[in-house]
C-alpha cells in the first residue's frame, strides 16, 4: 500500500509540496511554435529529471534550527489531489519518551543541503504535538511484522551458522562461540515471543506492542550482526 502511495508521488511530481516543491507546467509550448506538448510526455519528463521522494524524504532525519536530531520521517500522506500534504514523523526516541509519531505539513520542512530542517521546532515542541494515529493501521502493522519476520529468519540462519562453525571449532574457541549462541538464542526467543503476541493483538491494540517487539529485533539483528562477522 505504502509503495503505491510513493508510486503515484513519483508520477504526479508530488515533491511540488512547500518549500520542497518542483515547479513545472501540466502543459508547455515547444520553443518557437504553437503546438501544446501532451501532458503524458511533459508528465515523463518530469519523472526523468525530477527525484524520488522515498529516497529524498523517507527514513530521512528531522533536524531543529540548532541541528539536533528531533525525529525521522516514516511515512507520506497523499491528499486526494496527489500532493503530499504532510510527513508522519516518528519523534519518541528522539524527544526520550515512548512511541510519538507526529504529522506536520510538508510545507514547514526545508531541505538544506540534503539535510531536513524543521525550522521553529525543538524537542519540547515535538514532545507537546498531539500523537499520530492511523485510521486503519492494517498495512502498517503488515510492514512491521513482514520486517520481524525477515529479522527473525536471518537471526536463525546465523544460529545455524554458528552451531556448524562450533562442531567444527576446537574445545577452546568452542567456548566463546558457545557464548555467541546462547546470547542469540536467547534473542530469537525474546523476539518471536514479541512477534506472537502482535500478531495475536487485534488490529487496534497492535501498537501496544509494537515498542517492545522493536526493542527485541533492534538487539536480535546486533546479536545477528556479531554472530555474522
Amino acid at each position: 500500500m505504502k509503495m503505491n502511495r510513493l508510486r503515484a508521488v513519483a508520477i504526479a511530481s508530488l515533491a511540488a509540496a512547500g518549500a520542497l516543491c518542483m515547479a513545472g507546467p501540466a502543459g508547455a509550448q515547444v520553443a518557437g511554435g504553437s503546438t501544446t506538448v501532451d501532458t503524458r510526455v511533459v508528465a515523463s519528463t518530469r519523472i526523468a529529471m525530477g527525484w524520488s521522494v522515498k529516497r529524498t524524504l523517507m527514513g530521512k532525519t528531522v533536524h531543529d534550527d540548532a541541528g539536533r536530531k528531533v525525529g525521522r520521517v516514516d511515512d507520506l500522506i497523499v491528499a486526494p489531489d496527489g500532493s503530499v500534504s504532510y510527513v508522519i514523523i516518528g519523534a519518541g526516541g528522539f524527544v526520550g519518551i515512548g512511541r510519538h509519531d507526529v504529522a506536520v505539513p510538508v510545507a514547514q520542512l526545508r531541505d538544506t543541503g540534503g539535510k531536513l530542517v524543521m525550522p521553529g521546532a525543538t524537542r519540547d515542541t515535538i514532545r507537546q504535538l498531539p500523537e499520530f494515529v492511523y485510521a486503519t493501521d492494517t498495512g502498517r502493522r503488515d510492514a512491521f511484522v513482514a520486517a520481524a519476520d525477515d529479522d527473525i529468519a536471518r537471526g536463525k540462519a546465523a544460529l545455524e551458522g554458528l552451531e556448524r562453525k562450533a562442531g567444527a571449532a576446537s574445545a577452546e574457541a568452542r567456548q566463546t562461540i558457545d557464548l555467541d549462541i546462547a546470547s542469540l538464542q536467547s534473542e530469537l526467543k525474546s523476539a518471536e515471543a514479541g512477534l506472537a503476541a502482535m500478531k495475536q493483538a487485534t488490529a487496534v491494540r497492535w501498537r501496544e506492542f509494537e515498542a517492545d517487539l522493536d526493542t527485541a529485533t533492534a538487539r536480535l539483528r546486533k546479536a545477528t550482526g556479531k554472530a555474522t562477522g
